[in-house]
Order: C-alpha cells, then structure tokens, then sequence
C-alpha cells in the first residue's frame, strides 16, 4: 500500500537493547546461551547480602551506587557508568538492577543483576559476548525488516551504547567506546547490502556524532542545532545556534547529512552532552565572554529551562535530567509568555502558525533531511498530566507530548485513539480541513516544501553561517547545486521586526528571488552587499539569480 502511493516505511533497529521479552526471560532460566545476549551477570548465593530485595509483584529493583561499588570491588560488574541516563531518585539511581531469585531450565534458583543505559525494562545486549548473540539477533531483525516486512529505511535507535569494559584505572568505559562505531559499521553496510538506508538517532557529543558516521549509519537526527534553534526562539538571539553550526563545521559534519527534525516521540532533550564530557574544560566565547564549555552549558540549560517550564510554563514538565517534555506548539506558546493555554485567542493562534513556519523554515530551508511529526501538522498541544498519570509512575512525563490524533477526520468525535491514548487541543486541525485554507499551517508547509524541492536545497552546500548585528537574525547561505546559483536563509528569531545589510563576499551578483513567494526582493551589489527587512518571526528562502555568464 505505501508503495502504492510512493510512500517509504520506515522501521526501528535497536542495536542496544531489546524489552522483557521471551528472550530476558529465558536468559534468567539460563537457558542454553541466551545469558550471553545481554550484559547480565550471576551473582553467587553468598554474596546474595549485597543485593536489593525485590518488592513483590516485581521483576527487578535498581541497585544504589554504593551496591553497585560492591559488586565491581568483587569483580562482578565494571561499575558506576560515565552517567545514569533518565536518573531519577528512588526511581533509577544507577544503570544496574537485579532480579528476584530465578528458578532456571536445571532447577538452580539464581539472581542476576543486568546493564540497562535506559529503563530497567529495557535489558542493554552483551556486544562483547563470545556467543556473538546479539550481533546475530540484531542484524537478522534489520534484514528481516528489509526483506520480509518490506522497510526501505530503518532508525537506528540508541546505538552509541554497544560498548562496555573498565579501563586501567579501574572506571567503566561505556560512551565514546569503538565498538559503537565498529559495531555500527557492520550493521550499516548490512542494511545497505541488502538495499536499505539508516539513519541514526545518537544524542552524543559532536565528535562522537560525527565519528559513527563513517560508514555506519548513511544520516544522524539533528541533535546538533535542535535545541540551540528552540534556544533562539526562547531567547530571541540566535547566537548560541551560530555556535552550534560552527561547531558542526569543525568538526567535519556536513549538515546535509543530518535529519533537520521539528517535534519527535521524545523530550526536547537539553543533554547538551557536547559541553559535559569531552569539551568540558574547553573555552567558547558566548555574549563577550569566554566560558568552558561545563559553564556554558549549565548557563544555556538554566535558561532553557526558566523559560519552559515552571511558573512561566506550567503546562511543559521536566522530563528527569534529560529536558523538556513538550509539544513544538507549548514551546511556541512558552516563547511568547502564555502562561494559561485556555486563554488562547485567534490573534495568538495566527502567531504561533507564524512561529512554527519560521522553525519549519529553519530546518526545511538547509542542506539535509526535514522531518515533521503529525503532532506539528495539527498543532497539537500537549496532555493535561491527569490524563496519562497511570502511565507517568516512573517519572516518565513525556507521556503529555504524546497526545492521539486525527489527521484525515477519520472520527472527529473520538476522545480516545484505538490505544486510549486521550486527545489533545489542536490549534490547526485537520489536514483535511487545512488544506482548504491558503493561509493555513498546511497550506503554507506544502510552499516552502515546494521551493525545497524546485531548488533541491536538501543537496545544497552550506558555505557561510555570517556574523549579524540584530541578536534574533540568523543567516545561513547555501550554494545550490546544478549551477543554480546561491541559496540564502534568513530568519528572525526576535519579536520586533529588523532591517540589516548582509555582507556576502564571493558571491556574484544579481536579483535577489523570494522563492516561496515568487517575488523580487532587490538586487545584490557587485560589493556583495543587500539589505534585508523581517518583520517579528519572519523568515525569507532567498536566491541570488547570477547576471555573470556561467564558465
């Protein structure tokens, strides 16, 4: 049916770890090798002391760190990892559970305790393992989604984690680790074999990024710029978004391999993991001064932070020490101080339809791929947490951000999707009904994504992200390939409207084209200079159209 209507399926690889599922449970039976797919370990009956108790209609309880310290002096487990992914007290302290006793296939009661980098129902697989079990498991799952199941494209989902082991100086190893890149290598060129294409979804630092690139996934989610750009809006100054495309830069990524992505399924993450490990100590100039990057990110996260949620924002939620749980349209609504989201007037929902274009513009309007959700295409807001409280009792708030929706008026009426998911308050409607209205999100989306594609901007070549005078403009210029000249992106982050003269050495001159609109915006001198007016949020897809004879 996708075929039919020249669609692409995209499916799920997680080469990291799998759920509780017949395979974990045959492993606590010690069944044949099924131990050796997972980073689990046998602990002896006498040192049985040194474990949790299970509480009872439980399947694990999580180790604190001093447990986790006993167990590696014993040589059981590597330790304390580099960090506790989705930490939250009394909840998840370490990234190690254990089980109750276990009756195995041989009758032998054992207990185990068992990696998990996420939740403890999420088990991590033993890449390391002899059996190579889980290299089997996961590249038979990529190739049966290729060739039985029919997926042209896979997401390759939390697959920097394939690699743990201590070092020398008796710490664990578990990011940054060459079996990630290693291992991703050899599933990449398995899908591609088969005639598929990856992409991966890898929240790491920038040079880690870029090192799984080669030759492992084909394309890498955008968590480069994703929460610098929504930084630029909260703050109206695009200047840590300027940072955060240099930095790419740099270090070797070109943004056309990147998938440039409004909402998705999780939280608007504000690891900023870049500044935290291996850029800790190194100094970056932000707003006149020098910071470390450690410093830095504490600053830019406060911020973020401030302005999202709390008092200012009570409808977005934390989402342990990961970010933000929200919609693109409860971060729009943040950006502009409504604090109450049942107050919402026509005048405001015709501001935020103008905001969501200009980050629509930001992503599609660059090298790369531009990812949208369904969620954006409504302008769903998020769930009143009463609503998915049973589903939240992990600290799991991202659960708001999920809302069901209707994107064809299958059944307006419904509240609840087919799985019970409730309905959220939508601030565009329908595709159906959108794409009735020319001034809709819709309506507007399909022209920007039509100059995109006349253009073929997402193999363009990004060749200057320039100093500016106004805090909120951003501007990124592109060279278009096939000759057809230059590419240039203009957005206005701020709310009060600019007017600034762009300075473009090297380019040659010529009329400038607003090509969403189809309309002459002015001509670019023989200096390379052209002056450009923005009003509060508004974004320009510019082409210099070259009076020079092309050689």
């Amino acid at each position: 049916m996708a075929a039919a209507h020249n669609a692409v399926i995209i499916d799920d690889v997680i080469p990291s770890h799998t759920g509780k599922g017949a395979d974990f449970r045959l492993a606590e039976m010690a069944y044949e090798d099924y131990p050796g797919l997972y980073h689990m370990v046998e602990i002896r009956e006498e040192d049985w002391p040194l474990l949790p108790d299970v509480a009872k209609g439980r399947d694990a309880q999580n180790l604190n760190p001093q447990q986790v310290d006993a167990l590696r002096d014993k040589h059981y487990i590597v330790g304390q990892l580099q960090r506790v992914i989705f930490f939250e007290p009394g909840v998840k302290e370490t990234d190690w559970s254990a089980t109750p006793i276990v009756s195995g296939v041989d009758g032998k009661p054992r207990r185990w305790v068992y990696l998990h980098y996420f939740k403890e129902g999420q088990p991590s697989l033993n890449w390391l393992d002899p059996t190579f079990a889980a290299q089997q498991m996961i590249i038979g799952d990529a190739l049966h989604a290729i060739d039985v199941m029919g997926a042209k494209t896979l997401r390759l989902d939390a697959n920097g984690f394939l690699g743990v082991e201590r070092k020398l100086d008796g710490t664990a190893w578990s990011e940054s680790h060459p079996l990630s890149i290693t291992g991703n290598q050899l599933l990449g060129g398995a899908i591609r074999k088969a005639g598929g294409f990856s992409f991966q979804e890898l929240n790491l630092t920038v040079d880690d990024i870029a090192a799984m690139s080669h030759g492992g996934a084909n394309l890498a989610y955008d968590f480069i710029t994703r929460p610098a750009y929504q930084h630029a809006l909260l703050m109206g100054d695009t200047e840590f978004l300027r940072l955060m495309l240099r930095q790419m830069h740099s270090l070797g990524i070109d943004p056309g391999s990147l998938i440039h992505a409004l909402q998705n399924h999780d939280e608007l993450t504000l690891e900023l993991l870049h500044f935290w490990t291996w850029h800790a100590h190194d100094t970056f100039l932000f707003q006149g001064q020098t910071f470390p990057g450690n410093i830095l990110r504490e600053h830019i996260r406060e911020q973020m932070y401030e302005r999202l949620t709390g008092e200012h924002a009570p409808y977005n939620l934390k989402f342990v020490t990961n970010g933000v749980s929200c919609t693109t349209a409860s971060i729009i609504t943040a950006a502009l101080g409504i604090r109450d989201l049942d107050a919402i007037t026509a005048a405001d929902i015709q501001q935020i339809r103008q905001i969501h274009l200009l980050l629509v513009m930001y992503n599609a309007m660059q090298p790369g791929v531009f990812a949208l959700s369904g969620w954006d295409l409504v302008g769903a807001l998020h769930l009143p947490a009463v609503q998915v409280v049973h589903l939240m009792g992990d600290g799991d708030t991202r659960w708001i951000h999920r809302g069901a929706y209707d994107l064809v008026d299958l059944n307006p009426d419904a509240s609840l999707s087919a799985g019970l998911m409730p309905r959220p308050k939508t601030l565009c409607g329908s595709l159906a009904t959108q794409l009735k209205d020319p001034g809709s999100f819709a309506s507007q989306l399909k022209k920007i994504l039509a100059a995109r594609r006349a253009y073929d901007i997402a193999a363009s070549r990004q060749i200057l992200v320039p100093d500016v005078q106004h805090p909120g403009l951003l501007i990124m210029v592109h060279e278009l390939p096939a000759g057809k000249g230059t590419q240039i992106t203009t957005l206005n982050f701020g709310a009060t409207a600019i007017t600034e003269t762009l300075h473009l050495p090297n380019v040659a001159p010529g009329p400038v084209v607003d090509i969403i609109n189809e309309r002459v915006e002015g001509d670019l001198t023989p200096e390379g200079e052209f002056t450009i007016t923005l009003d509060a949020y508004e974004g320009l897809a510019l082409r210099i159209v070259s009076s020079l004879p092309m050689i």
